[in-house]
């Protein structure tokens, strides 16, 4: 059997020869954390520039790599783009894990989840979220469903237990209830027909979101929203 590192010594020899802009900035990674490296690369320059505006070959400009390279792993930017999203939902499945850790409960947790993903896909990165929203849409779905596998049992945890402690109104079914959610965000974010409002996400928040998950709640649902120090923010 041939030895980790004998094989990461034919891997340099052969990157050298036909991969030499490799052995530049990026000359101590290895052929099992090149392919990572680049979707590292490629998702930050999504991040900046959008998606549409961006080939394989700007997308790796920082490593100063070639696109052979890239090929070698990507069959086309798309399949770059999934690999990318794959690692962005990921990310926020972390950030969902570390909302729900600081105890905001039941109504502030779903609150603060949606109102976050609205302020990303309407921010900084609007350019990015935009393209995403409006031209790569099965790409974005296939990378949510992946991650929903992760996340969708702590979303309907958290939606039960809601009911049980008489935040959510008892006649709540979670899956309607949370897919409804859902349709609604995908509503908002995949239309031109929100550009129109002055206000930013905030207020597409407020009137659409906030709405939706108000009408779920019972008074004391109610009550934590209004109680809620970062509600007027």
């Amino acid at each position: 059997m041939i030895e980790i590192s004998t094989l990461q010594n034919l891997w340099k020899i052969f990157a050298f020869q036909y991969f030499p802009s490799t052995f530049g900035k990026y000359k101590s990674i290895n052929i099992f954390q090149l392919k990572d490296k680049i979707v590292e690369v490629a998702l930050e320059q999504f991040l900046k520039h959008g998606i549409r505006s961006m080939t394989i070959k700007k997308l790796i400009e920082p490593m100063g790599i070639s696109t052979k390279t890239v090929y070698k792993y990507f069959e086309s930017k798309e399949d770059l783009l999934a690999g990318c999203l794959n690692v962005l939902y990921n990310g926020y499945y972390t950030e969902f894990k570390a909302i729900l850790s600081k105890g905001y409960g039941p109504v502030n947790t779903l609150l603060s989840v949606y109102r976050g993903a609205l302020i990303k896909d309407f921010g900084v990165n609007h350019q990015f979220f935009h393209d995403l929203n409006h031209y790569y849409p099965e790409l974005q779905d296939a990378a949510i469903e992946q991650s929903r596998k992760n996340y969708g049992s702590m979303f309907m945890q958290l939606m039960q237990e809601g009911i049980n402690d008489g935040y959510f109104h008892d006649f709540i079914i979670p899956e309607i209830a949370l897919k409804g959610t859902s349709n609604l965000y995908t509503s908002i974010t995949r239309s031109e027909e929100h550009k129109q409002f002055k206000g930013g996400p905030d207020k597409l928040f407020k009137n659409l979101v906030e709405v939706y998950i108000r009408g779920m709640c019972t008074e004391k649902g109610l009550k934590e929203i209004e109680n809620n120090p970062h509600h007027n923010n």
